[in-house]
């Protein structure tokens, strides 16, 4: 009466462990349940006063006497920070598709070069 291990789940062993579990688990929500109802409040120990140190408190008084750095924005430096746009149609010509196209050929060429010499 020797039952060997076959192809495919153990159905038995299966509803076994899951029985189990679900004991396990009826069991812990009595337990939390219990523990619920009959909990006491521990006092807890007083706070101790914090005694603020000499050294930082000196620190402090240190840092808000020493100046502070000074800032010098001039109007010509926030301008170069934020670009207008420009009035006016002085806008830079744009470069023909052409002109890009055949830029674009050159250099994936000089790529396609660099690669047969390995250098890539």
């Amino acid at each position: 009466n020797m039952k060997l291990g076959g192809l495919g789940p153990d159905y038995e062993t299966i509803k076994e462990k899951k029985e189990k579990l679900k004991l396990q688990k009826e069991y812990s929500r009595q337990i939390k349940e219990y523990n619920m109802k009959n909990i006491t409040v521990v006092p807890r120990l007083p706070a101790k006063p914090q005694v603020p140190s000499v050294s930082r408190q000196k620190a402090l008084e240190y840092a808000k006497k020493i100046p502070r750095p000074k800032t010098f924005l001039t109007k010509q430096s926030a301008q170069e920070v934020l670009p207008q746009a420009p009035t006016g149609s002085s806008l830079p010509p744009l470069p023909s598709l052409e002109s890009l196209w055949n830029r674009h050929k050159k250099e994936k060429e000089a790529v396609a070069a660099f690669k047969a010499l390995r250098i890539l």
